[in-house]
């Protein structure tokens, strides 16, 4: 027989019976529907926690101050101060796996405009890089400030959408002034929303300025009273060493009316962005080398800066996720195998049923093997009937999730491929058997079977 012909058969035979056919694939549809709604589920959660990194900076790497430590006593991270935006301009130049870097100097003040005023949760002092390092290059208005902003510490500043809403309440901020510590600051843009990071916290509640201007306008420092001997610290060493005027100067000395000093201030971290996720290592190594080898300090000597990034985060919540996806997805093919055991008993009672139907059409014919693919087409149209029904069962299902609790979902095409694979699979292992004995039957005694 032609397997056309073969498939013809195979679905009038399924035909006589639908109710019974609709009950044998309910397995199948049941552990289909799972595979797939637990798929698109945790392919949602996977891309829902990589988007909130990436929206916090997922190539970021974050350079802090070290921990400096006297007669066995450490005094805490950011004890010794050696950063420098002198350390960012040498790590642009020196490591390829950086894209662009920036300084930062932290802040915490009250704002004020009119009769309204807010205290927002981060006031960041950083170069015009600032935005490109973050991946936050659009504004919603107005424009970056400038590397001559940067430069003559002008007291302008962008606001996030948080405050901007907070302090202004619908009007326009482009053009305003605001009061920072009694600093007045000229608004020139406004950061487009971010939302929520993965800890809660509001990413809009910003407000992002040179950090010239943050350090010496609003922190209180003076040009002319930098420390110009930080670098040359060891982190073996005492703060009233680190500080003393007697210490060794790296730099050049500069009067109160040099721009050195600018040039040489101390920051509180370092910014960098690597080219990708992937050259990330390879970035944290370039940078290490270069600022010990900026810094003075010699091999075996300890770091006096720390280096973090969020790849470690990024892995833990991810393979997370995995974890309970897998877990999930063990219970499914649970149900897949008890729907292709239900398909195998349901086949046997189907040969067993069909005994004088299958000795007849030996008898004017019909060969073992074509008795063989009859029932192993059957077992697998019913799987693959049972398949499709759960593929849109389950897809529907995460919809349903997604609609109803909010949870992050995302199509996968690839679990709708393999649901497809395993349910012909499923078909043709567990129809196997039925299929053989079938064929393995004497046409005389099929015959003679009542």
């Amino acid at each position: 027989m032609k397997i056309h012909r073969t498939l013809f058969t195979a679905l009038r035979a399924l035909r006589r019976n639908p109710m019974r056919a609709l009950l044998t694939t309910l397995g199948i549809v049941i552990g289909v529907a799972a595979v797939i709604a637990m798929m698109e589920i945790g392919r949602g959660s996977s891309e829902s926690i990589r988007s909130s990194i990436s929206s916090m900076g997922a190539n970021n790497i974050m350079i802090r101050p070290g921990t400096v430590t006297a007669s066995g006593v450490s005094f805490g991270s950011g004890s010794i101060k050696t950063l420098v935006p002198a350390d960012c301009e040498a790590i642009l130049r020196e490591c390829p796996a950086v894209r662009c870097v920036t300084p930062l100097i932290q802040a915490r003040a009250q704002l004020v405009y009119g009769s309204r005023n807010w205290v927002p949760s981060s006031i960041y002092g950083a170069s015009e890089t600032f935005l490109d390092v973050r991946d936050w290059t659009e504004l919603s208005e107005g424009e970056p400030f400038t590397e001559h902003d940067v430069r003559t510490a002008n007291r302008v500043c962008l606001l996030g959408q948080t405050i901007a809403r907070e302090l202004f309440q619908g009007e326009s901020p482009l053009g305003k002034e605001i009061r920072v510590k009694n600093v007045p600051f000229r608004v020139i843009g406004v950061l487009s929303p971010k939302g929520a990071n993965m800890f809660g916290m509001d990413q809009d509640d910003i407000l992002v300025a040179p950090w010239t201007s943050i350090k010496y306008r609003l922190s209180g420092s003076s040009m002319s009273m930098v420390n110009q001997s930080a670098t040359t610290a060891s982190s073996s060493r005492s703060p009233g060493d680190l500080y003393s005027a007697s210490s060794a100067s790296l730099y050049p000395a500069a009067s109160s009316n040099s721009t050195l000093s600018v040039r040489f201030a101390n920051i509180d971290q370092i910014y960098a962005s690597a080219v990708s996720s992937a050259a990330i290592p390879d970035a944290i190594s370039q940078i290490a080398s270069v600022l010990r080898e900026r810094h003075r300090l010699q091999p075996g000597q300890p770091d006096d800066f720390q280096i973090g990034n969020m790849t470690e985060m990024l892995k833990v919540l991810t393979s997370t996720t995995a974890l309970m996806t897998n877990l999930l997805l063990c219970v499914a093919f649970i149900s897949l195998v008890v729907g292709g055991v239900g398909i195998m008993n349901i086949m046997l009672v189907s040969v067993t049923e069909r005994t004088r139907e299958i000795g007849l059409r030996m008898a004017v014919g019909a060969r073992a093997r074509d008795i063989l693919r009859q029932f192993l087409i059957e077992s697998v149209v019913l799987c693959l009937a049972g398949g499709a029904i759960g593929i849109l069962l389950g897809h529907g299902g995460s919809l349903l999730v997604k609609q109803v609790l909010k949870w992050p979902v995302a199509t996968s095409p690839g679990a709708i491929l393999a649901a497809v694979a395993v349910s012909a699979t499923v078909g043709v292992v567990f129809g196997f058997y039925p299929a053989w004995k079938a064929s393995r039957m004497d046409p005389i005694e099929a015959l003679r079977y009542e």
